[in-house]
């Protein structure tokens, strides 16, 4: 039977301004595909603009069943965009850190979680005449949080912020959200992590 891959985030789960098909989870599951891995389109649970409260609330509504092979987990950017606390972004987490794990059979190490890209290196943040290095600041402080967090829980961690702040440009029309190319080279760093955990 094909795996089944449960995607919970944001846009950048969602794929804002990107074809379906150009989407990370999407281009994940053709790398899967490639190497010979049987797993089925991805369920996304994301809407731009979530947060992880509303996450939370989304993931009730969508009453999801936990015989996930793979759950990936990005959120955050918009607590932060949203000037909301890191310690308020800790616990929303950490919350759904736990329920992504229960989703996945209760094995953490089917959970991949994905860092939060840094959206203060581009156009968007230039035209909106954001502060680019305090953005970075509390994307560090957020990123952290879900790091230790995850680690600590037996997830599994991949940081996309870098490579964000290494291709400022290779963004959509809006100047904000990934294009597929930049997607293409965040799955590049997903997909040994999602490998490891399939072979658990």
């Amino acid at each position: 039977m094909p795996l089944r891959h449960l995607a919970l985030g944001d846009s950048y789960t969602v794929g804002e301004g990107v074809p379906a098909d150009a989407s990370w989870p999407a281009q994940l599951r053709r790398q899967l595909r490639d190497d010979g891995i049987a797993i089925d389109p991805p369920r996304i649970v994301a809407v731009t603009g979530w947060t992880t409260d509303e996450l939370a609330a989304g993931m009730d509504a969508a009453a999801l069943a936990p015989d996930w092979d793979l759950v990936t987990l990005q959120i955050g950017v918009n607590n932060q965009y949203r000037g909301r606390p890191a310690a308020g972004y800790h616990d929303g987490f950490a919350a759904l850190l736990q329920r992504a794990i229960a989703l996945a059979d209760h094995r953490p190490g089917r959970v991949v979680v994905v860092s939060i890209p840094d959206w203060g290196v581009t156009r968007f943040a230039r035209e909106q005449q954001r502060d680019g290095a305090t953005i970075a600041a509390e994307l560090d402080v957020y990123n952290a949080i879900a790091r230790v967090e995850s680690v600590r829980a037996g997830a599994r961690w991949v940081d996309v912020t870098a490579i964000s702040r290494q291709r400022p440009d290779d963004v959509v029309a809006d100047g904000l959200h990934p294009s597929g190319a930049q997607y293409a080279a965040w799955v590049e760093a997903i997909a040994p992590a999602v490998r490891a955990a399939l072979a658990r």
